[in-house]
């Protein structure tokens, strides 16, 4: 025990809350100042949900708190609860996050940076609304990079990768096989990362984030009709077997065409919607 500040270094027996080294006389005028000590391992951030988010805040560190409540946001955004031009409620937010403001605006800051929310003064926060040019030009942007991935895989994946990347894809067929699509996302967008990932290109890695991030909901979005679910289902088949087969030709093509589906799927939002003829 430090004799000179007894209380220094002790915890809390009920909550895990530390004293910090103050003098008696000063914590006698201020009060302890208290710092947490994570006690529990902090949860993964994909099974982190809007409802779930106050209990695993629990376990959260102040460092990690605004990452944590922003994958929460992220996931929100991109199955379309919070719609693109969605203005961002700071108090609606708080109470139903069960956070205070300081971090959900620091989580605001790192949604901005990601390209999926913008920030106005005297304006608040909102969701990027990307216009149909932009949609454009973001698909054909991610269309090469996601054909160049698969291109450099099929020539660098490692064993311990593919056999990865195998289990993913089969996972993600049962979650389509039961119309498990939140599932079968979170599942698709770990596919397209590990193939990126087994491209061994960090630069090529990083572009493809960057551009990645913008376009999370409309990929999301690009799945709701069950015709083209399943012709996406298939394709992640198609990639399995390009890359065990080492078929760089192959997969290439089928990136740009899967991508190609997707810019279509997601420029169809922006067309004018007409009553079907008997």
């Amino acid at each position: 025990m430090n004799k000179k500040h007894p209380h220094k270094g002790c915890f809390h027996p009920r909550n895990d809350w530390r004293y910090t080294g103050r003098t008696p006389a000063h914590r006698a005028r201020h009060g302890f100042r208290l710092v947490y000590k994570m006690s529990k391992p902090l949860p993964l951030l994909e099974s982190v949900t809007a409802d779930s988010l106050p209990d695993a805040l629990g376990t959260v560190t102040r460092r990690t708190l605004p990452a944590t409540i922003a994958q929460t946001l992220r996931r929100l955004i991109i199955e379309g609860e919070l719609a693109p031009g969605t203005r961002l409620n700071e108090r609606e937010l708080c109470d139903r996050l069960d956070v205070s403001r300081t971090p959900l605006r620091e989580a605001f800051r790192m949604l901005c940076a990601d390209g999926l929310v913008e920030m106005r003064p005297n304006r608040g926060a909102s969701v990027i609304a990307l216009s149909e040019q932009d949609v454009r030009e973001s698909f054909e942007i991610m269309e090469g990079l996601e054909a160049l991935s698969g291109e450099l895989a099929c020539r660098r994946i490692t064993p311990a990768q593919l056999a990865e990347l195998k289990a993913l894809t089969y996972e993600m067929q049962a979650c389509h096989a039961r119309h498990d699509l939140s599932g079968y996302y979170q599942l698709n967008s770990r596919i397209h990362d590990q193939i990126n990932a087994a491209a061994h290109n960090r630069q090529l890695t990083e572009l493809y984030q960057n551009v990645n991030l913008r376009l999370q909901n409309l990929r999301y979005r690009s799945n709701l009709k069950r015709d083209k679910w399943d012709v996406a289902m298939q394709e992640h088949l198609g990639m399995v077997q390009a890359l065990d087969a080492r078929d760089a030709t192959g997969m290439r093509r089928i990136m740009r065409a899967h991508m190609v589906r997707k810019r279509e799927a997601a420029l169809e939002s922006f067309r004018p919607h007409t009553a079907d003829t008997p």
